[in-house]
Formats: structure tokens, C-alpha cells, sequence
């Protein structure tokens, strides 16, 4: 890899961090959990991009084992969103009167 291209990279890397935490910061505490739950859920996107990079690395072990990472944290991030949800869904749920 070129030191011009790690250095794109690297500037990218740094303002989009830059640029997420803005953006979380000023979102209302009320809206953090439907926010987050939503963006954990388009994770899978992260699954694709790790099934591809799996699929590509024929020459590259250390790629195949990067993107063999990725699908689990991105795998977790996923169910980990969608149970956040499920839990926040419930706590709108009407609740059912006991039988005694």
C-alpha cells in the first residue's frame, strides 16, 4: 500500500470519527436508544463487506482473519441492536392483566 493512500485513509478514518461523535453528542438522551438500536441494525452491511473480504483474500491470510473478525463483532453488533429494540418495543407493550 502506497504512503499516500494510508495517509487518505488514516484522514478518513480520523473524520469520520470525528464526525459520529458530533453527531451522537447531539442527539437528545430520549432519542440514543432508537438511534443506536437502528444503527447496530444496518451493521449488516458490515456482514457483506466481511463475507466479501473473506471470499477475496486467496493470497492474504491476514486479510481472511481480518474479515473473519469482522463478521463476528459486526454478527454481534446486529443481534445486540435488535435486542436493544426488542426490549425498548416492549416497554411500550400493553401489559396483561393477572389471572388469579
Amino acid at each position: 500500500m502506497e504512503p499516500t493512500t494510508l495517509i487518505l485513509l488514516l484522514f478518513i478514518f480520523i473524520l469520520s470519527a470525528f464526525l459520529g461523535f458530533e453527531l451522537i453528542s447531539k442527539v437528545p438522551s430520549q432519542l440514543h436508544t432508537p438511534l443506536m438500536s437502528g444503527s447496530n441494525a444496518i451493521s449488516g452491511i458490515t456482514i457483506v463487506g466481511a463475507l466479501l473480504a473473506i471470499i477475496q483474500s486467496n493470497d492474504s491470510q491476514f486479510a481472511g482473519w481480518l474479515g473473519f473478525a469482522a463478521l463476528i463483532l459486526a454478527s454481534i453488533n446486529v443481534v445486540g441492536g435488535y435486542m436493544v429494540t426488542d426490549r425498548m418495543l416492549g416497554m411500550f407493550r400493553k401489559k396483561e392483566a393477572k389471572k388469579d
